[in-house]
């Protein structure tokens, strides 16, 4: 199975405030799969930004990262206003996921326990891959989004776990930063990966300084390692 990149236009679990003059860049280094958080601009700027990206023919994909129960509904209404393919994170499945059957949108929530922001993933191995195949039983949740290197333990083993007790694609977020971990999130049986502070910080090595060259870097990794999407 193809591992899917995708671009978070995101710095510290925020969308940065340029994220529109950076869309250029982005497409221009061939990424078709691109999102943002629900936090860093304002919603009618997001709305904007969703419809430039849908626009230059790429896969739209808004990711949850409020912590209240009322901002999480929010956005999650948001999404349908910004018409994005993907609605990744947040923790309350149960209201969410009803809120979406009307509409074309997949939906991938974080299994597992969800602490401050930027987010943190606790709670043993177990106890997150149960979280996983709970949620995944369910009709309306399509995959999960799994804060991998968000987690203070063995990252490789714990996304086998969640991989395999989900039996539906995850999507691993978070602190992905080096060929290392692309590697062991494809070895893991996932279905995709996010980055973005990591980009903006220029932690890939890459032909040629900037975001361009970033994305461009990272799009060969996945390809190495099991083919992008």
């Amino acid at each position: 199975m193809a591992l899917t990149f995708i671009f978070m236009l995101t710095h510290n679990d925020r969308t940065v405030a340029d994220a529109r003059d950076c869309l250029e860049e982005v497409l221009g280094a061939g990424c078709r799969h691109i999102g943002f958080k629900d936090v860093g601009l304002p919603f009618d700027e997001l709305t904007r930004l969703s419809r430039d990206i849908r626009s230059a023919g790429a896969t739209v994909y808004l990711e949850v990262v409020s912590l209240t129960r009322e901002s999480e509904l929010q956005s999650a209404r948001a999404a349908l206003d910004f018409e994005v393919d993907y609605l990744l994170g947040g923790t309350r499945a149960e209201e969410v996921a009803p809120l979406l059957h009307q509409s074309p949108i997949q939906y991938y929530p974080f299994p597992g326990r969800i602490v401050g922001h930027p987010s943190i993933l606790e709670g043993t191995a177990t106890e997150i891959a149960a979280s996983a195949g709970s949620l995944a039983e369910r009709d309306d949740v399509h995959g999960l989004d799994l804060l991998a290197y968000r987690y203070a333990g063995d990252v490789p083993s714990m996304m086998k776990q969640v991989c395999t007790a989900a039996g539906k694609p995850v999507i691993m977020a978070g602190s992905i930063d080096r060929e290392e971990k692309i590697a062991d999130v494809f070895t893991a049986g996932a279905s995709g990966f996010t980055v973005g502070t990591a980009a903006f910080d220029n932690r890939f090595p890459a032909p040629f300084p900037g975001l361009r060259g970033q994305v461009e870097a990272i799009r060969s990794l996945a390809e190495k390692h099991g083919g992008a999407d």
